[in-house]
């Protein structure tokens, strides 16, 4: 039996992506600048819509990184952030000097909880530190409670940086994620459902916010024959070699969805007969998640004391890579010294919740593997 790696979430090309980045040697657009970046910015307003303004960027940190700044983010402000995300969601808020205040998931979607974050926001006014921004985060695609998030930000008067760096092509309402807050936030990172082998983008409502953006990830050059500079600018602008990825990558977006989509009703069907397995899904038919990474709680109590561990080792034996949730950043060494509201749902998550492999170009073969092994694992 072939025993090749099965990874949690790998690139899957389409097709076409070299002929853009072919047309990129051609004609010697190899800067950060040129066609493929103009293009891959069209095609990404054209598929957001909401009137949507999109910089390409480096990375999805480098947007989070900028989109604090365009909000006025400045040292020793109070930034509100999801804890449970990838820590690439709450590093900026550092980069500024500011402080980072973390907030607990509901259990519905996984993301951030209204209740405390409203607590949150009342306690820090109580200090005379009114929250500058709330970065909210479309956990593995899960689109967050954006009409109660966004009824508290707008009671409180307080922007809303949206981190859809997981959630490209989900929606809620029939809205994708990325265009919902005053700024969004996209990643093509190379385990993403489409990459640009590392890349992000900023979507924002207005083209003059877009435009400061790439002028902030140019170095922030004046208008001038020379290079002058007056603030303080950053390499954050995507290469036109990477947007020709991006824009043959586009092209079979949806089929890429539509595959991880499967690969989640894939395990939906193999744990509906599994005690103490929950496979985490959209609440109600107002959520559509991409299903970038399908995620499972165990319950050791109703599995005879199984825990994700034990599946996760189990895995690793047969060569089938999974990954635990991610760690609360109110639990990591870098930020557990910050405020964090809550009532421990991101740390249950965590201790019982698995990641299992998702990639939109999984064969049958491999799908046979890990139904076999999770069988075996559970008998």
């Amino acid at each position: 039996m072939n025993n090749s790696k099965i990874w949690l979430s790998s690139p899957h090309m389409g097709g076409n992506e070299q002929s853009f980045v072919n047309e990129a040697f051609a004609t010697n657009w190899v800067a950060p600048l040129g066609p493929n970046v103009i293009g891959f910015e069209e095609v990404l307003v054209n598929y957001l819509m909401q009137s949507s303004e999109v910089a390409a960027l480096s990375s999805g940190t480098a947007a989070i990184h900028l989109g604090l700044i365009l909000l006025n983010v400045k040292r020793d402000d109070v930034v509100i952030c999801q804890s449970m995300t990838f820590s690439a969601s709450a590093n900026p808020i550092l980069y500024l000097g500011a402080t980072p205040v973390f907030v607990d998931s509901e259990s519905e979607t996984w993301n951030m909880c209204p209740f405390y974050l409203e607590e949150a926001i009342k306690h820090q006014i109580s200090k005379g530190k009114k929250p500058k921004v709330i970065i909210a985060v479309h956990l593995y695609g899960m689109p967050f409670k954006v009409d109660e998030i966004f009824a508290i930000s707008e009671k409180y008067q307080i922007p809303i940086l949206e981190d859809s760096a997981e959630a490209l092509g989900s929606s809620y309402k029939n809205q994708k994620c990325g265009t919902f807050g005053d700024i969004g936030v996209l990643s093509f990172n190379g385990n993403k459902i489409i990459t640009t082998s590392g890349g992000g983008a900023l979507v924002t409502k207005n083209k003059e916010t877009k435009e400061k953006a790439v002028f902030l990830a140019t170095q922030a050059r004046d208008n001038a024959p020379h290079y002058q500079h007056s603030e303080v600018g950053y390499n954050y602008r995507m290469s036109n070699i990477c947007a020709g990825i991006g824009r043959g990558q586009m092209q079979v977006l949806d089929k890429h969805i539509g595959l991880r989509r499967n690969m989640h009703q894939f395990y939906v069907d193999i744990f509906k007969n599994i005690a103490g397995v929950e496979v985490f899904s959209e609440p109600n038919a107002d959520y559509f998640s991409n299903h970038w990474l399908t995620a499972i709680i165990i319950d050791p109590e109703k599995t005879n004391g199984k825990t994700r561990e034990d599946l996760r080792l189990f895995l690793e034996k047969s060569n089938i890579e999974s990954r635990p949730l991610w760690k609360p950043m109110h639990l990591q060494p870098i930020f557990e010294s910050y405020p964090y509201y809550g009532n421990q749902i991101s740390e249950n998550l965590f201790k019982n919740g698995l990641c299992l492999p998702s990639s939109s170009n999984i064969i049958l073969e491999e799908k046979n593997r890990i139904f076999e092994q999770i069988q075996l694992f559970f008998q």
